[in-house]
């Protein structure tokens, strides 16, 4: 599903009213009775609920003033607050305030702070409130009174719906740039939009429905700039081939894991699972000697591969050559290496060296961590890294801080400048191709925030790899099934209590998931 930017979401608008004779009155009528469907769908009862509809001076304050005039006559208890002078009020949103007083239902003043703090009890012993006091067009952090308004809003806890975006976020970043309303449901129009699926803005938005308007999905997938989709089950499903009768464990790929260290061997264990899990046919775990035996003794399913190692149980710096001399599909590098410099060499020579697709995550991208030189895509090898903030924040050379405030250009940049295929893990991972374009996962939960699912992760990514030889596809299926299994987990284990190795046995029946229309896990409705 294309997810677009405010001035990519004023595009299509143009485009539907110049090129399909759609009056934009019309889209705002239809913004505003799809809102009161949605709300109609989501809650029952709704013609019994006291509901206050908080409006603006522009567009977004319009679609609230045809979802008060629609409510009203469905027999809603509804009363409409204008923040604003109504001498500000204009165009679209002036025709739709005429029409909601033209139907009998009067608009209360609550222009000043004098004025909001008498409404704002009548406000707050409602049942619902509609937020319809900002949309996308915000790009700066609200101030003074609207600060205090927002504030007010989210402190009555009472359910809050949202027009198109919680008011306070930016249409154009995942970034909460200021006071922002905290709501139960967004209804959104024509696409989701940029804040909507982005973390950390995204958590503001509550249960996410978008809702058709009347602009053809053309003109929405045709909008020029950069793309940003995300991960539907019908999407990922459609990336799931079934296997032919005739096929055999050498056409399933064969994934070459290198992993683990004194102490860590764990990690290499998981990856292995995560990989096995995903269909590869043939898996192999490249290992320091010292780790050989317990390695070795976690699993039948895979096979081993002892590596020179160092006296404290790390890999060796020159173990590369016997690694680039195993055949393998894919080549996976990093769970639980550890730190040093012994590891840092043997890192950078690998990946140097191989021929092969890579995943390189965890302690082989600390190798590289303020040094990128070697770390790229060249013809006819995709790379793909899989960090966290953190693991990120060392490659750029920035703070996590940093990261998590702009995780979606940051990612961007890196993939576009290194030509690699980008996995920036956290809550709503990312995947951004050498090209620009960005994948959004919107599977996941908290849960997964336990050691080890980021080593499932790479050998999950690495399987798919290795089967479909297609790297964008292969990361955006992998963090789908990967946050989807987590979700699995944690309805059997609760969030608190999941650990990595539940999430690698959740992967088997998520994918056979893939094969049934299932409705949508991220919250997106339409």
């Amino acid at each position: 599903m294309r997810v677009l930017t405010s001035d990519q979401m004023q595009a299509a608008d143009r485009s539907a009213v110049e090129g399909s004779g759609v009056p934009s009155s019309r889209l705002m009528e239809n913004a505003g009775r799809e809102f009161v469907s949605a709300m109609a769908q989501h809650l029952p009862m709704l013609d019994e609920q006291r509901v206050a509809v908080v409006c603006g001076k522009g567009n977004n304050g319009g679609d609230g003033f045809v979802v008060g005039r629609i409510l009203g006559t469905l027999g809603a208890d509804v009363r409409v607050y204008l923040t604003a002078p109504r001498s500000e009020v204009s165009g679209d949103a002036a025709m739709a305030l005429d029409a909601l007083e033209a139907a009998g239902l009067p608009v209360e003043d609550a222009a000043t702070r004098e004025s909001w703090t008498l409404v704002l009890p009548r406000i707050a012993g409602s049942d619902l409130i509609v937020d319809a006091l900002f949309g996308t067009g915000l790009s700066r952090p609200l101030e003074g009174r609207w600060t205090a308004i927002i504030d007010d809003l989210n402190a009555t806890g009472v359910p809050i719906i949202s027009v198109d975006v919680p008011s306070g976020v930016s249409g154009e970043t995942g970034c909460v740039i200021g006071a922002t309303v905290k709501a139960t449901m967004t209804v959104t129009f024509g696409a989701p939009k940029i804040p909507l699926v982005m973390a950390p803005a995204a958590l503001m938005a509550g249960e996410l429905v978008v809702v058709d308007i009347g602009i053809p999905d053309a003109i929405i997938d045709e909008v020029p700039g950069e793309r940003v989709e995300t991960i539907t089950h019908e999407r990922a499903s459609a990336w799931v081939e079934a296997r032919r009768d005739d096929i055999h464990k050498g056409e399933c790929g064969r994934v070459l894991i290198v992993a683990g260290s004194v102490g860590k061997a764990g990690s290499a264990q998981l990856a292995a699972l995560g990989a096995l899990r995903s269909g590869a046919g043939l898996v192999t775990i490249a290992t320091p000697r010292s780790c050989l035996g317990v390695v070795g003794g976690f699993m039948p399913e895979y096979m081993t591969l002892g590596l020179d190692d160092t006296t404290d149980g790390m890999v060796s710096e020159t173990a590369a050559e016997a690694v680039l001399a195993q055949r393998c599909d894919v080549l996976a590098v990093g769970p639980g290496l550890g730190l040093g410099a012994s590891v840092r060499t043997f890192v950078r020579d690998l990946v140097e060296k191989a021929t092969v697709p890579l995943v390189v995550d965890a302690d082989a991208l600390n190798a590289f961590g303020g040094e990128l030189d070697g770390l790229a895509g060249r013809d006819g090898r995709e790379v793909v890294i899989t960090p966290h903030p953190g693991e990120m924040a060392r490659l750029t050379g920035t703070t996590i801080d940093q990261v998590q405030t702009r995780r979606l250009e940051v990612a961007r940049e890196l993939a576009t400048t290194r030509c690699l295929y980008v996995v920036l893990k956290g809550a709503r991972t990312l995947v951004v191709s050498p090209d620009g374009r960005v994948l959004v996962n919107l599977t996941g939960n908290p849960g997964m925030a336990t050691g080890g699912t980021g080593d499932v992760l790479t050998g999950v990514v690495a399987a798919w790899l290795a089967q479909m030889g297609a790297a964008e596809a292969a990361c955006g299926l992998g963090v789908y099934l990967h946050g989807a299994a987590g979700d699995r987990a944690a309805e059997l284990q609760g969030e608190v209590s999941m650990i990595a190795s539940d999430l690698a046995d959740c992967l088997g029946s998520v994918l056979q998931d893939l094969g049934s229309p299932v409705e949508e896990h991220s919250e997106i409705r339409d």
